[in-house]
Formats: structure tokens, C-alpha cells, sequence
């Protein structure tokens, strides 16, 4: 499932995601426990972009740096203790330009696929949020939802993010009125009708920091 994505560096750039990337963009390499910019609902109902850290931890785990859960089903979402509340009252979007899925090989090992949208319009992918406290200190986290792989990335695994079309974003976020069932109806596979090329990914290099990540460095 996927383990890394691109995502521009800015909040303004997250609001104008509906352009294509340009050649002077800057982008920024996320994996779990960095921070990415998420797109949720603020209590007066308004969209906001808030900055969160990628994996829940456990209840009652007095430090977040090793989470528990970087995925949540979506055929299950709403069942599980551990993720039911999140769905019902934190969902949000992450939106990317690249994602990564892992094939496992023969001998243990794991080769990394890129897949970018050949029209460089971005992907939104479907989260759900929570908040890790203890005591005065918070953290606000984010897990993808993932859903049955289509046919490209069936090749490599049987898993993929829940990609939401943009019809699916008011009853994902909840600006518009539905159930349970209204709202896992759009977390269906996603068919990218041959606009995705995947990509054997190039020799890693260490994902870059956000301001954010060195700010929260110290606390855990």
C-alpha cells in the first residue's frame, strides 16, 4: 500500500490544486510520520488546510513517533473501534501528484513504483484524522483509506488509496447531508482510464523536511 507521495510545499498551493504542476513548482516528499497538508472542515463548516502527521497512534500511547496504523480499509472504515469515530467525524483529503506502491519480490525485498497522472492534474486521495493528546501536548494525524486495486496497480498489489472523484469531495468532507452508506459509496476503486504511468522509482534519497517536521522534532 502506499508509502510515499509528493505533494506541493504550500497551503495556497494545496487551495489552487486544480492546475496542472508547473516546471517551477516545489514539491515535497512525504512518508509516514511527516507532515502533509490536509484538507478537512473547521467547526464553522469551512474548508481549512491544516498541516498533520502521517500514522495513529495507539490509545494511550504516550509517544506518537511509532505509530500503529498508516492505512484503514474502506470496506471495514466504519466498523472498526479504531477507526469508526474518525470516520464518522474526521474526514478529510490529501491531495498528491505522485504516490508510491511497493511490490514485493521473491527474495523479501520490496521494489517502489511511482505512479503519476500523465495530464499532471493532482490526486485526492480520502483520509481520516484524529487527534493524539497527552496531557498539554497534541498532535494532529492523518491515515489514508485504502480500497481494492484497479488494473494498473494490480499488477504489483492488491491494494490502493481511495481516490475521490471531484463530485465525491462535499459528502466526503461533509458539506453535504448523507449516511454512512452515502458516504462509503465513494470509496470505491478508482479507474484511471490509461491517464496513470507507473515507474520503476529511481535509488532513494532522504524525503525532505518540512518547516513543520523540524518544529516538532523536540517534543517526542
Amino acid at each position: 500500500m502506499c508509502g510515499k507521495f509528493t505533494q506541493l510545499s504550500s497551503w495556497q498551493d494545496v487551495r489552487s490544486f486544480s492546475q496542472p504542476l508547473a516546471e517551477t513548482d516545489t514539491e515535497v516528499v512525504s512518508t509516514p510520520m511527516r507532515f502533509a497538508n490536509i484538507i478537512r472542515l473547521n467547526e464553522q463548516g469551512e474548508r481549512e488546510v491544516v498541516p498533520m502527521c502521517w500514522g495513529f497512534a495507539g490509545k494511550g500511547d504516550k509517544n506518537p513517533s511509532r505509530p500503529k496504523h498508516m492505512h484503514a480499509r474502506s470496506e471495514t472504515i466504519d466498523r472498526l473501534p479504531t477507526f469508526a469515530n474518525a470516520f464518522a467525524h474526521g474526514r478529510g483529503i490529501l491531495v498528491v501528484y505522485t504516490f508510491n506502491e511497493g511490490e514485493e519480490l521473491p527474495n523479501g525485498k520490496t521494489k517502489q513504483w511511482v505512479i503519476t497522472p500523465n495530464d499532471g492534474q493532482p490526486i485526492a486521495i480520502a483520509v481520516i484524522c484524529e487527534k493524539w493528546t497527552k496531557g498539554d501536548e497534541t498532535l494532529d494525524t492523518f491515515i489514508q483509506v485504502t480500497t481494492p486495486a484497479n488494473t494498473l496497480i494490480s499488477k504489483i498489489t492488491d491494494r490502493m488509496p481511495a481516490i475521490l472523484r471531484p463530485e465525491d469531495w462535499e459528502v466526503w468532507l461533509g458539506e453535504r447531508e448523507g449516511g454512512p452508506e452515502d458516504v462509503k459509496m465513494v470509496l470505491r476503486t478508482f479507474d484511471d482510464g490509461g491517464n496513470w504511468t507507473m515507474t520503476e522509482q529511481a535509488p532513494s534519497r532522504q524525503p525532505l523536511k518540512s518547516k513543520k517536521d523540524e518544529g516538532q522534532a523536540g517534543l517526542f
